[in-house]
């Protein structure tokens, strides 16, 4: 115990906490606890294959069969170590014994797609919205608190291309997440600006190269909401994936720019980051004290020392449940129940919390972030009602 005192005077922590979960979880559970912490914030960027292609024909590729590439719907496919992209279809047969899929191949956009490694996608396009869905686009900077950030700009058109929505992909991912949504804001006339943010690959990175669970991202998206006021925008929607969602949150309740926001889209979005972490300890099969230990790491002053962040991260001021009484814009939440990165319960709870604000449209069957992969039909419906 007097060890524990002593990590306990390093980290930040009480000793009474840190004693507590290291009696419960040992000592070297507190090397886990970090690793975890560790992971949670520092931005991935090695995207190893997780797929392997068996063989390919000129309408079809069949691939291993597992969670991700036996769902329904269309997906993307990234060859080459990521260089290229294909566009994957429906199931057309599965066999058991061999433990294969194949799938409807509907077209390769970049690169050779061969037998061997590749890493699937939830993103189904790929490239600039000019490369990937033939819209008019423009690749403009938007200038932040720590550098120039990229963004992609759709111009609209008509009566309603002084509304604009401004899109925030998820953690870890590329703007080509937001792809899905162009072509029915398209539609509508809005212009769209899809914004990166901190830490994104091709971004500048933060002073501490960690992301902050969208309690500073937000200002990256605050100043893409100036950048369309700037351009004559009068009315602007946020929409948010995953990650996105939390910042976009955070966007909406630190901003000053705030009142100048008509309505959100969120996106299987991140409603309460202490639920999140917790389901992602579980399914890392960790005890529950390293679970609980992460994310007072995250929170307590062992931050710079053991997570490497430069403030700590209050997790309490992501939790959206609780905080529900804060929110005054209209929302529109579009989350799986099957969701297996970030837990439907939060989205459901926030719907319940606000019902005079939040439309709740539940899904089944897909996966983190692919709703619209599984029934894009109903996805756009539902989303161009709600923008229209």
């Amino acid at each position: 115990m007097a060890h524990s005192r002593g990590l306990a005077k390093a980290m930040g922590l009480s000793a009474a906490v840190l004693g507590g979960l290291a009696a419960a979880a040992g000592l070297a559970g507190l090397g886990t606890a970090a690793y975890f912490a560790r992971r949670v914030v520092t931005p991935e960027r090695d995207q190893p294959d997780d797929t392997e292609v068996r063989t390919v024909t000129g309408s079809t590729v069949t691939v291993d069969a597992d969670d991700q590439t036996a769902s329904p719907g269309r997906y993307g496919l990234w060859i080459g170590g990521g260089k290229g992209h294909a566009r994957i279809g429906e199931i057309i047969t599965r066999d058991e014994s061999a433990g294969t899929v194949t799938r409807e191949l509907l077209g390769v956009d970049t690169g050779e797609l061969t037998p061997g490694g590749a890493r699937w996608s939830g993103y189904f396009y790929a490239g600039t919205p000019s490369e990937a869905l033939g819209l008019p686009c423009q690749e403009v900077a938007i200038h932040g608190d720590v550098g120039d950030m990229p963004a992609w700009l759709v111009p609209g058109h008509g009566e309603h291309a002084d509304r604009w929505a401004v899109l925030v992909h998820g953690r870890a991912s590329l703007r080509d997440e937001c792809l899905r949504a162009l072509p029915t804001l398209h539609e509508l006339g809005l212009s769209s600006l899809v914004v990166g943010y901190r830490n994104d690959v091709d971004a500048p990175a933060s002073p501490d190269h960690r992301y902050n669970l969208g309690l500073s991202e937000w200002q990256d998206v605050e100043a893409g909401i100036l950048y369309a006021l700037e351009r004559g925008a009068t009315e602007v929607i946020l929409f948010g994936w995953s990650m996105g969602g939390a910042i976009v949150l955070q966007t909406l309740n630190r901003s000053w720019l705030s009142d100048r926001v008509s309505k959100v889209v969120l996106n299987a979005p991140v409603i309460d980051w202490g639920d999140v972490i917790k389901h992602q300890a579980e399914v890392n099969h960790l005890p529950e004290p390293v679970g609980v230990l992460g994310r007072e790491l995250l929170s307590g002053r062992a931050s710079r020392a053991v997570v490497g962040l430069a403030q700590p991260i209050d997790i309490a001021e992501t939790n959206w449940v609780a905080r529900a009484d804060e929110l005054t814009h209209p929302i529109l939440l579009i989350h799986s129940e099957d969701d297996e990165f970030v837990p439907f319960g939060p989205s459901q709870a926030l719907a319940d919390a606000r019902p005079d604000l939040v439309a709740l449209e539940r899904w089944k069957v897909a996966r983190h972030c692919r709703e619209w992969n599984v029934d894009s039909v109903r996805w756009e419906s539902v989303v161009r009602d709600f923008c229209a």
